[in-house]
C-alpha cells in the first residue's frame, strides 16, 4: 500500500466492519463498533477514509452508503508488515512461532498453513 497513507487502529475498525458487510451508513457501521462512538465520530471516520482513498459514498436517500474502495488484502499486506517488523523485529519466522503458539488452531488450519509453506520452498527451489 505504499501509494497510501498507513490506516488507523480505529480506521481498521471501520474499514473491517466495511468489509465484513460491503458497505454501510453512519449507523450501520456505528452499530457494528465494538465501542460506542458518537455518530460525528463515525461520520468523521469515514469522511477521513475517503479522503484517504480507502472508501467511497454513494447518496442513498437523505444519507450516504460508504463501500470499501480497496480490497482487504492491500491493507491487511501492510498491517501485517508494519507488525512483523515492530513487534517481530522483520521476523516472519518469530510471527509465526507465536501464532502457532498463541492460537487453539484445529488441526486442518494447521494442515493448510503447511501446505502454504510446502508450496512457497517449492517456488524457491524452482526459481
Amino acid at each position: 500500500m505504499p501509494d497510501r497513507p498507513r490506516l488507523t487502529d480505529r480506521e481498521l475498525d471501520a474499514m473491517s466492519i466495511l468489509w465484513k458487510h460491503g458497505s454501510g451508513t453512519v449507523n450501520e457501521v456505528r452499530e457494528q463498533f465494538p465501542d460506542d462512538l458518537a455518530y460525528t465520530t463515525v461520520l468523521w471516520l469515514l469522511q477521513t477514509l475517503e479522503e484517504k482513498g480507502f472508501v467511497r459514498r454513494e447518496k442513498e436517500g437523505r444519507a450516504h452508503r460508504y463501500f470499501p474502495a480497496i480490497e482487504q488484502e492491500e491493507a491487511s499486506g501492510g498491517a501485517l508488515s508494519r507488525i512483523v517488523d515492530r513487534v517481530f523485529h522483520g521476523s516472519a519466522e518469530m510471527l509465526l512461532a507465536q501464532l502457532v503458539k498463541e492460537r487453539d488452531l484445529p488441526a486442518r488450519e494447521l494442515e493448510r498453513m503447511r501446505d502454504l509453506l510446502d508450496r512457497r520452498l517449492a517456488e524457491e527451489e524452482d526459481a
